[in-house]
This record gives C-alpha cells, sequence and structure tokens, in this order.
C-alpha cells in the first residue's frame, strides 16, 4: 500500500464516513429512524419489511446505536456515488481508472481509535450483535470488512466477511470458498503462524463495494480510488494492519493457525437460502476501538426480500463491473448492463449491446459465462430494450427468441455450492439467451415498435403534392396540410382512386401510381 508518512488531520476526508452517507439519507427520504427502546431479537424483523435504511438510536440494555439495509438499494448506491442509477456503473469505472492512495494520520486524529478496548475488556457481548435468520448458529456480525496484509507480495487484502458470535472473545469465519484470503490464511497456517486481521463495521457504501471488487491490486488503494481521493488510515492498535480512520469500529484480532476445526453456521446466505454447518478457522478478537458514540451496522442479507438486501446491491454492483471489463475486449458496443439483485446480484445478467455483424450476442454471452463463476444465466438485448424493466426484458424475450435458435447451454463449469438447484453436484450448467431482434428482421416494419404520432415532417400546399414528393404515411400526410384532424384527406383519396393514381408502396405508405405506366 503506498502511504504518505506525513500525518495529517483525518477531517477533510470526512464526508466518506457512514455518518455523514446517513445525513444525506435522511435529507433524501431513504432513512427511517426509530428512536424508542427496541431489543436485539427484535432488530431482524423491522429490516426484514423495511425498504429504507433503518437507523435504531436505542439497542438493547446499553441503549446502543444501530444502523441496517444502508445499502438496500440501487439508488443509495447511485447516491453514495454523487451520481443516479443509470450512471452509477460507469461512475464506479471512472473511479477505478483514477488510482488514489491512503494516507497515515495520527491516532489521536482517527475517529476509530477514539475509544480503545483491550484485554478482557474487548468483549463481542457488550456490542449490539443480533440474530439475524431463525435458524442462524448464533448472532452474526455481519457487516464486517476484513482487512489483512499478504507477506507474499506486500499488498492489502480487502474483503467482507460474516463473523458469527460464540463467545466473548471468540468468533467462526466463513472461509470455506476459494478466495484470496483463504489462499493467504492457508500460507499461514503453512507456515505455523496465526494470521493478523481487521474487521471493520460502520463505513460510508463506497467502501463496501470496494471489499467487494476482485482487482489484482493493493485493495486499501483500490478503496481510496472509489471514493476519488485519498484514504485517511491508521495502524492498528493490536497489530500492524491500517485501517480506515474514519471507520465507527475496528474489531481486532488473528485467525487460529490451528486451521478449519470449529463449526460454523448455518447462516441465512446472500442467494435466498441457507447455508449449512461448515469447519472453519476460529477468529480471535484482541481489541475493540471505536467512535466515542459509534453507529455499529448490520447487513441485511437473504429472506423474501433478497431484491432489497445489501448483500444484493452490493454483489450486482460488483458483477456489473467485473462482466462489463470483460464485454469490453469481447465485443464492439456494450451499452449497459444489469445484474439483476433477485438474483442474488450475479446470477442472472442481462445485457444491452448494439449487434453489428450475427454472432456478436453470442461473443457477448460467452464473455459473461467465463467473466464470473456464478454468471449462471445471460440475456442479451437489443439498444431499445430498458434492460432495467421487467416488462420491457419480458416482452423481449417472448418476441425476439426462438428457442431452437437463440438458446444457448453450456455445462461442466464451476459454481457455488449455495445454488440448491444442483442437487449436490459439484459443477453446473450456464444458459445464454439472445433475445435481439434477428439482422433480418430488423429493418421491417414488423420490427418497428408501434408509437403513437409525433407529427413531425415537411409542410406542402396539398395532399397530392405531398405525394409527388415520395411516398407518405398517412401521418406525414397530416403534416403536410398541416391537420391535426386527419379526414380531410380521406375525400382527396377517394378522388384519387377513382382517377387510378392512388398507392401504396410494400411498409404500407401512400403514393401516387403513374396512369400512363398502367395503360
Amino acid at each position: 500500500m503506498t502511504r504518505d508518512d506525513n500525518p495529517q488531520s483525518a477531517g477533510e476526508k470526512a464526508v466518506f464516513d457512514m455518518r455523514s452517507f446517513l445525513e444525506l439519507l435522511k435529507q433524501s427520504g431513504e432513512l427511517t429512524e426509530i428512536s424508542s427502546p427496541i431489543e436485539l431479537g427484535q432488530i431482524a424483523e423491522k429490516l426484514d419489511a423495511a425498504e429504507p435504511a433503518v437507523l435504531f438510536s436505542n439497542v438493547g440494555k446499553e441503549g446502543s446505536q444501530l444502523v441496517g439495509n444502508v445499502a438496500g438499494s440501487r439508488s443509495r448506491l447511485a447516491l453514495a456515488f454523487d451520481t443516479d442509477e443509470a450512471g452509477l456503473l460507469q461512475t464506479v469505472l471512472a473511479r477505478l481508472a483514477n488510482p488514489q492512495g491512503a494516507t497515515i494520520v495520527d491516532r489521536s486524529d482517527a475517529p476509530a481509535q477514539e475509544v480503545v478496548l483491550t484485554g478482557d475488556d474487548a468483549d463481542f457481548t457488550t456490542l449490539p450483535i443480533h440474530l439475524q435468520h431463525g435458524m442462524d448458529g448464533g448472532p452474526y456480525v455481519s457487516s464486517s470488512m476484513d482487512i489483512v496484509l499478504d507477506p507474499r507480495n506486500g499488498l492489502t487484502n480487502v474483503g467482507i466477511r460474516r463473523l458469527m458470535v460464540r463467545g466473548r472473545r471468540e468468533a467462526g469465519v466463513d472461509l470455506v470458498a476459494p478466495s484470496d484470503l483463504r489462499a493467504i490464511y492457508e500460507h499461514f497456517v503453512s507456515q505455523g503462524e496465526h494470521l493478523p486481521v481487521a474487521f471493520i463495521v460502520g463505513s460510508h457504501p463506497v467502501d463496501h463495494v470496494a471489499a467487494t471488487m476482485r482487482i489484482p491490486v493493493d485493495e486499501m488503494e483500490l478503496m481510496a480510488s472509489l471514493r476519488g481521493q485519498s484514504m485517511p488510515v491508521v495502524k492498528c492498535v493490536t497489530n500492524d494492519i491500517m485501517v480506515p480512520a474514519d471507520a465507527e469500529y475496528v474489531l481486532e484480532g488473528y485467525f487460529d493457525c490451528a486451521g478449519h476445526v470449529e463449526a460454523e453456521g448455518p447462516y441465512g446466505e446472500f442467494l435466498g437460502y441457507y447455508g449449512g454447518v461448515k469447519m472453519n478457522p476460529v477468529f480471535h478478537l484482541t481489541a475493540v476501538t471505536h467512535r466515542k458514540d459509534p453507529i455499529f451496522q448490520t447487513s441485511t442479507i437473504a429472506g423474501a426480500n433478497i431484491a432489497l438486501t445489501d448483500s444484493a446491491q452490493l454483489i450486482a454492483l460488483r458483477t456489473e463491473v467485473t462482466v462489463w471489463r470483460a464485454l469490453e475486449t469481447a465485443i464492439r458496443e456494450p451499452l449497459n448492463l444489469h445484474a439483476t439483485t433477485a438474483s442474488g446480484g450475479m446470477y442472472n445478467i442481462r445485457v444491452s449491446m448494439r449487434q453489428r455483424v450475427p454472432g456478436e450476442a453470442r461473443n457477448a454471452i460467452a464473455a459473461c459465462f467465463g467473466s464470473l463463476a456464478n454468471v449462471k444465466h445471460v440475456f442479451i438485448f437489443d439498444p431499445d430494450i430498458d434492460i432495467f424493466s421487467d416488462a420491457q426484458c419480458d416482452w423481449a424475450f417472448a418476441t425476439r427468441l426462438q428457442a431452437e435458435r437463440d438458446i444457448v447451454i453450456q455445462s461442466g463449469f464451476r459454481t457455488l455450492p449455495l445454488d440448491p438447484s444442483l442437487a449436490g453436484a459439484r459443477v453446473g450448467s450456464k444458459a445464454g439467451f439472445d433475445c435481439t431482434m434477428p439482422i433480418e428482421v430488423a429493418r421491417s416494419i414488423e420490427s418497428k415498435v408501434p408509437a403513437p404520432p409525433k407529427f413531425e415532417g415537411a409542410r406542402f400546399d396539398s395532399v397530392e403534392q405531398a405525394m409527388e414528393d415520395g411516398p407518405k404515411t398517412f401521418e406525414q400526410l397530416m403534416v403536410a396540410i398541416d391537420t391535426l384532424d386527419g379526414r380531410e384527406i380521406l375525400p382527396v383519396f377517394d378522388d384519387l382512386r377513382k382517377s387510378g393514381r392512388l398507392g401504396r408502396d410494400g411498409d404500407g405508405r401512400w403514393l401516387l401510381k403513374d396512369v400512363e405506366d398502367q395503360q
């Protein structure tokens, strides 16, 4: 991680702390505030039924502050990046193209370390950690970003992982799936060493988006890049990891080098179903640091409202960034991309493109298949289809796709065991759906979408003069004689028909026939 060793105040960067974003949500009407006392066990039900973010100011016996569902809509993510929903993907891509670094600040200037608790005072049971789903193995810290240093290359690795709390200073962490963190952990295990780690709880949504990315760079600098400016960092109290100085909480500790030895789970996973019990490493808590008036953060995950969860929205944006980069090299004109949140944010992908030659839609499908393991179904649409509209996509799927010709099915791909359709299989299938209009049909009137008349075009002295200029639609004839009625054209048609001069072309436009050529 590139660092500026001249300490400075973190205050100028405070715009990217979570509480500043909550104020933006309040101003935009996307934050519900609940000040009445509420038990920890009641939090999950309140969040499950909520569309806005929810800030609880009197939680549990300590009267803690807790916020949830902060990133649970595309509009809130767009607000975090100071753009609108339509411009969100391109804004993220533009910031990724403009790398930023991190700036070390004094501990006295780091809000994240205003309060420092170590030893017996570092205690999970003092934090407002709640049970999220009825069959979960215990209370989970669900909004935690993990930060570790990879000694093999000197880079900082950042991700998002839950912690299943099972004691005052012990928790389980899910390290079953292939990941950079798992590879780093296994390196430490092979050396017989514990892996130092810091978990950040309470961050601006931009930081969470960065933590989902899979880009081979120092991921603390990646977080700064998505902020669009240098990020203030401070060294942990009990290890050498640099963490965001403007966080609400930092949970310091280490993963035990004993390996995957403790049962973790079940847990309601991002795909909408429970993940079972797995053997995983143990996290040992060595310090808790936080602001003087901290706001703990929880994420919404799984459940019947999966499309409106933090996890689905964050994963969808990460998926769009990853797939877009693959499309840029595979086809000439990708236009837009949408990873549906109801599919967990990565299983169903919609692509808008301008197909210039036959076969480009299939190239796009192939690029999407290879971009991410969990991309399962790919739908390709023409530029006239709004890929964020379920109704328009359903219409194109119904009228532009022929199953025998336009469905691409491939098998034998690595996949995620959380998908219950696998029925225990280790590999799965992917399907692509070419919902573009066949090129040979695209120029015909049968491919045109009806719309109300706009009454735009050239004026003429008469209907006959207009048709002498060339074939005209009835709308163009109305424009030609400057009428919004149209019935006055019909007597003219009667006269032209009697004289044998009224005709139509293949697209139904009205024209004048040459009587002499007919004789």
